[in-house]
């Protein structure tokens, strides 16, 4: 299995950026985009707070094993090919005491920039319904008292979470049927071919973080945590 790299040289606020990048090395591919389905893969394992180095140690896993087949029926094509290992690979690490904190590094943005993606955000929600006033309203205010937050991003971090589920519960009152339904005719034909290499557990995980980032999409809404600063 390939090396990981040294825990402290990676950063928290590039958990998708450095999943995207190993998985683009592990396929040999550096031009593929991951997919939505993919994205929602990756936010989920980020909010149930798998830990970065069993994302890609189970990258690694899952491309050696499918290189190891004598017959390969199609190129590994989504981040979901590697579920299964992933999970594996967050499980031996609980079980084994190996479960880490990240290391406090320097956030890859300037408190300037803070304000700006806050300020920018609210500004967005105003303009789009006055449902999503008293939002646009606390992201203004956090970004009046930007260096109290930037001393402590993650509580940050924790705090944007609450605001983007508010957001996302007030978008899918106004959501269709039919846009509800097609959301999930999307997400069934993408998952199709991994079904079998998912539990149920991490099925229903992805469902809800495809259907919540759908739901924004369509609605044109920002999303508001700190990995999209990034």
């Amino acid at each position: 299995m390939a090396a990981s790299p040294e825990l402290s040289e990676w950063n928290y606020f590039n958990y998708f950026t450095e999943i995207e990048e190993h998985f683009q090395r592990a396929r040999g591919s550096g031009l593929f985009l991951l997919s939505p389905v993919d994205w929602a893969l990756v936010e989920a394992w980020k909010n149930s707070e798998v830990p970065l180095e069993a994302v890609l140690r189970g990258i690694d896993s899952a491309f050696e094993k499918w290189r190891a087949k004598k017959t390969k029926f199609r190129q590994v094509n989504s981040v979901a090919y590697c579920a299964q290992a992933v999970q594996e690979e967050a499980e031996a690490m609980a079980k084994g005491g190996a479960v880490r904190k990240h290391q406090p590094v320097k956030p890859p943005f300037e408190i300037d920039e803070l304000k700006r993606y806050l300020a920018t955000n609210a500004i967005i929600l105003k303009s789009k319904h006055e449902a999503f006033g008293e939002i646009a309203a606390s992201l203004d205010n956090i970004a009046a008292e930007a260096e109290k937050h930037y001393a402590d991003l993650e509580q940050l971090e924790q705090r944007l979470t609450v605001l983007e589920e508010k957001m996302s519960a007030i978008a899918k009152t106004t959501q269709s049927e039919e846009a509800m339904l097609e959301a999930r005719r999307q997400l069934d034909a993408a998952l199709r071919p991994y079904r079998g290499k998912m539990s149920a557990e991490q099925l229903s995980m992805l469902e809800k973080q495809f259907l919540e980032r759908n739901v924004l999409e369509s609605a044109g809404l920002p999303r508001l945590s700190l990995f999209y600063l990034t």
